[in-house]
């Protein structure tokens, strides 16, 4: 028998041709429909919760049908039909993200699209990032948002709390102003475009919206802040050569010049806008049951829990292989970032999941707002001292959705905080509050935030009366114990709420 040749070729290994994705069974896709219905009905999980059957909440009927699928299916992505369409749905963050990675690198995907707990789908803030990248907010960004923050904290009831739609506003003025520059932050069109073009829910109305973006955008731009990211960006090399847009249905390509950088900063204040608005006010309500928690934690926190963008559909244009599957023309894929994340995985808010952008990759701009909130959060709890009315949290259950919209937040005075002297007299009087369904601790929260506020009255009061130049005549000493008399009175009514409120929180 001749000897073997070492110097043969090596038999090939065979190469397992790409198969389709699984399809689910209809048991499954029937559950997993209950699933995506059932997160318009918020009101089930406290039943289930007070009977101590946690695994019966939104949260936990997906978590387990998804830990079912990845059971039974090796953790592959699967294709799921429900009312809303059939969707192939990774199952693990990491499959999600070297999905949509590979399709878009061959420039298979369609711009993604918002998916609604109802089942609609609204527009995306069209993706756009220069090749130089956004950079980190500038060095006056701490000041510009603690002016702003200050402005809000002004701008509350009598009582302290924070109306909506006083932050909102707030909110917006600050991310023009981070953005742009100050020649922007009185530009309430411009925010309010901004708005519009985020919330589009068809195509037409995107590029509709979009168009009126850039428009309202180019005398900002014409005139740039130096010191602004738009002005910065002008300025760069990169930023004047070409950027990454995926504002189109042609996919990714290179836009030139001015048109580029105003796509950027258009995807930038979109991102801007919602963290600061939504993530912070978030952050900040997460805060009161975690004091510890730093503004980077509360923000990521926020960010994993309740992604603004918590479900987006990504249409496959042209068919690609990933790993061992073949992803057809049409497919349709579904990427919710809450559900697909264990519990245990660290919020990665400049990463994969990118909560507040549908690009399916890395976004350089999801970094930049990310860091603007924690901003605002270290703003906020340096001027005052945040208290939450409604809803009521506890930390170690928290809820699966938490709109801002419904927040209802008290700024009290920081103790030790050197008051200026001014009389508050002239401030506008309590607005009443709803009740929100709220339990005797949130009155006892939103009675204390007034006696701190009736004491702060009485420290302006008296050291308004302490001033010089009362006793040169009769009528001076007489209002100076006017004065006085008020402070005291604002004194007694301080120790009576405040008894109430103890009582009230016990």
């Amino acid at each position: 028998m001749p000897p073997a040749d070492s110097t043969a070729t090596a038999m090939p290994v065979p190469v397992t041709a790409p198969r389709r994705p699984a399809t689910a069974w209809p048991l499954e896709s029937a559950v997993f429909s209950a699933a995506m219905l059932a997160q318009r009905l918020p009101w089930t999980d406290a039943p289930a919760r007070a009977l101590g059957l946690d695994a019966l909440t939104r949260e936990g009927v997906t978590r387990s049908l998804l830990a079912h699928l990845r059971r039974t299916r090796s953790g592959r992505p699967v294709r799921v039909t429900t009312p809303f369409g059939s969707f192939l749905v990774p199952l693990t963050p990491a499959d999600s993200e070297a999905l949509l990675a590979r399709a878009d690198e061959v420039g298979a995907l369609e711009p993604a699209v918002g998916l609604t707990p109802g089942g609609h789908r609204y527009g995306l803030s069209p993706h756009a990032v220069p090749e130089g990248g956004m950079g980190a907010p500038g060095e006056r960004s701490p000041a510009l948002v603690a002016r702003v923050v200050d402005e809000v904290i002004g701008a509350r009831r009598g009582d302290g709390t924070l109306p909506w739609q006083v932050w909102h506003e707030g909110m917006a003025r600050l991310a023009r102003l981070v953005v742009l520059g100050e020649g922007a932050a009185e530009d309430t069109l411009l925010g309010e475009i901004t708005s519009r073009a985020a919330a589009a829910t068809d195509r037409l109305e995107r590029e509709t919206w979009g168009h009126a973006l850039r428009r309202r955008l180019v005398p900002h731009l014409e005139r740039p802040d130096p010191a602004s990211p738009a002005g910065r960006l002008l300025a760069a090399p990169a930023g004047a050569d070409r950027s990454t847009d995926r504002s189109t249905d042609r996919g990714p390509h290179r836009s030139s010049g001015a048109d580029g950088v105003a796509g950027a900063v258009a995807h930038l204040l979109a991102l801007v806008s919602e963290a600061a608005s939504s993530t912070a006010l978030q952050a900040l309500a997460l805060r009161t049951v975690d004091p510890a928690a730093s503004p980077e934690e509360a923000v990521a926190r926020a960010l994993r829990l309740y992604p603004p963008v918590a479900a987006a559909v990504y249409r496959v244009r042209a068919p690609f292989a990933w790993e061992d599957l073949e992803i057809g023309a049409g497919t349709e894929i579904l990427c919710a970032p809450g559900w697909s994340v264990l519990p245990g995985d660290p919020a990665r808010p400049g990463a994969w999941p990118s909560p507040l952008c549908g690009a399916p990759g890395d976004c350089p701009a999801t970094r930049f707002a990310a860091l603007a909130a924690e901003e605002v959060v270290r703003a906020v709890t340096a001027a005052a001292r945040p208290m939450l009315i409604s809803p009521v949290l506890t930390a170690r259950r928290l809820p699966a959705t938490l709109d801002p919209r419904t927040l209802l937040l008290a700024l009290g005075e920081r103790a030790g905080r050197p008051g200026d002297g001014r009389v508050t007299v002239g401030m506008p009087a309590a607005a009443p509050v709803p009740a929100r369904g709220c339990t005797p601790a949130s009155y006892g929260a939103l009675a204390r935030a007034s006696a701190e506020r009736l004491e702060s009255h009485a420290d302006s009061l008296a050291a308004c009366a302490e001033t010089g130049g009362w006793s040169e005549d009769e009528a001076g000493e007489r209002f100076r114990t006017v004065l006085l008399d008020h402070a005291r009175r604002c004194v007694t009514a301080a120790d009576g709420v405040r008894r109430a409120a103890n009582r009230l929180s016990d």
